[in-house]
């Protein structure tokens, strides 16, 4: 996890509905929700762009300070985002302490090329972008970050990950991460459609004037 944790102001919402919601997005706000550890749940804004800018960072967890004083430590569990896929428009975070286990996904981030990949042909197929870790929240990294470049073989598989300390997978340690595969060079489409040696060449018939002969 980040070494501090990003403080946000929250806002309590008192009104819902898609017209409100709106409104907030107009204004610079992010509607959101906050549950969790037995409480009911609770509507809340954030500012746009103070939260967009934590979670671009990598942060998952986000310390709430809201306008009475009181404070709540989340954990960005889901966001939705408009009907684009470009632009988060809504935020459930769940309450939890920094010693509590969760399961959260973080984001892969690779350097260099794998050998293999020199080969002609090949290309990097990515199976897994994200991976789903077990930790204490204190625990949780802002990514995983791999040196392709040390990879020998031709699959990178969650069990040759370099995890954390008390950073666990949840998958499996062979399921595949990514995978070098090799093209084969497809033959020309002209070459299927090129005509049999021998054939006859195509006869151009002359085309008739009017009253009935030839034109020469």
């Amino acid at each position: 996890m980040s070494k501090e944790t990003p403080v946000l102001v929250a806002k309590k919402r008192d009104k819902l509905g898609t017209r409100y919601t709106r409104r907030l997005r107009a204004a610079g706000e992010l509607p959101a929700n906050v549950y969790g550890h037995g409480s009911e749940p609770m509507p809340i804004s954030l500012n746009e762009h103070a939260t967009l800018y934590a979670l671009k960072k990598g942060a998952h967890v986000l310390a709430l300070k809201f306008e009475d004083g009181a404070t709540d430590t989340v954990l960005v569990k889901d966001l939705q985002f408009g009907y684009l896929g470009d632009n988060v428009i809504h935020m459930d975070l769940a309450r939890v302490n920094l010693d509590e286990v969760v399961t959260v996904k973080v984001h892969l981030s690779f350097v260099g090329q794998p050998e293999a990949a020199k080969k002609p042909g090949a290309i990097i197929v990515y199976d897994m972008p994200d991976i789903e870790l077990s930790c204490k929240v204190r625990d949780i990294p802002e990514e995983i970050k791999t040196d392709l470049s040390q990879l020998a073989g031709e699959a990178l598989t969650v069990g040759m990950l370099k995890l954390p300390a008390g950073v666990t997978p949840v998958a499996g340690k062979e399921e595949t991460i990514l995978r070098i595969q090799i093209m084969k060079e497809e033959a020309a489409a002209g070459e299927a459609a090129a005509p049999a040696a021998g054939a006859a060449p195509e006869v151009l018939t002359a085309k008739k004037e009017e009253g009935g002969a030839a034109k020469k």
